[in-house]
């Protein structure tokens, strides 16, 4: 089974530079897109040939043209869940649960701090209250998969500058404390895991060619429960793929996880 998250930066800007072609070839089971832009009924999605085969779930920020995620999925969910419970988080649609047989998949899109820190007390209040949701599900022997744009990179392998961005919100030192307190709390960063030493990014600015460049970060990211780990074939950085400032991240999953 395959899982794809990517975040598109405009789910209708992605249709327009044809940035879905690549799913007919890739056929993956499950796709988590993040910063959609966009209400489901604003589109007519039944017409876009390459998601016919998905079912399609929706968790769209209440301000237009901003944030948002959308879960495709082959597999019927047991049970579906936008948000948190905490209504603070609920508005600007940056998470959506899909609850399979033996598994629990988070889609979520983490907010960004800002340059200017403006959004920095917000983000890691975020990190927190989604740390305590998993906590609770962990304790109640669950299998999570949390995947999507973290909106920050760990540690300085993970982006092409570190020393010039010590005091950028998206590398600050609160902000990674919060993803190794993921680690500490039962989750693996699989990338890392299968990849200890391996430099490669997912997201690059538009500006200055930097993806021409790969002056990039590391932002998308699958953290998976420690107990799911033997169930886990691949993971790959898919950087030939266009269409987004970002781009996707693959997940091979043995079938079994859904027995």
């Amino acid at each position: 089974m395959k899982i794809i998250t990517w975040n598109i930066n405009g789910f209708r800007s992605a249709l327009n530079k044809n940035a879905f072609d690549w799913i007919v070839v890739f056929e993956p089971d499950i796709i988590c897109l993040q910063e959609v832009k966009v209400k489901p009924q604003q589109l007519n999605c039944q017409s876009i040939d390459v998601l016919k085969k998905y079912l399609k779930y929706w968790n769209p920020a209440l301000r237009p043209g901003y944030s948002g995620v959308a879960t495709f999925s082959k597999i019927q969910p047991y049970f579906v869940q936008k948000g948190m419970q905490d209504r603070k988080y609920s508005g600007e649609g940056r998470i959506l649960m899909t609850k399979y047989s033996n598994m629990i998949l988070l889609n979520v899109y983490f907010p960004n701090g800002k340059r200017d820190q403006s959004r920095l007390e917000y983000k890691l209040g975020f990190y927190s209250t989604l740390l305590d949701y998993c906590d609770f599900l962990h304790s109640k022997g669950e299998k999570i998969i949390i995947c999507g744009d973290f909106n920050t990179a760990h540690n300085d392998i993970d982006l092409r500058n570190p020393k010039l961005n010590r005091k950028t919100s998206g590398f600050l030192p609160e902000e990674r404390l919060w993803l190794e307190k993921y680690l500490e709390h039962g989750f693996i960063d699989i990338y890392r895991e299968k990849n200890p030493e391996k430099v490669q990014y997912t997201w690059w600015t538009y500006r200055n060619e930097a993806r021409s460049r790969n002056i990039g970060w590391r932002l998308d990211m699958f953290y998976i429960s420690s107990n799911l780990l033997n169930y886990i074939n691949s993971v790959e950085i898919c950087e030939d793929i266009y269409g987004s400032d970002h781009c996707p991240v693959c997940l091979e999953i043995t079938n079994e996880v859904l027995v």
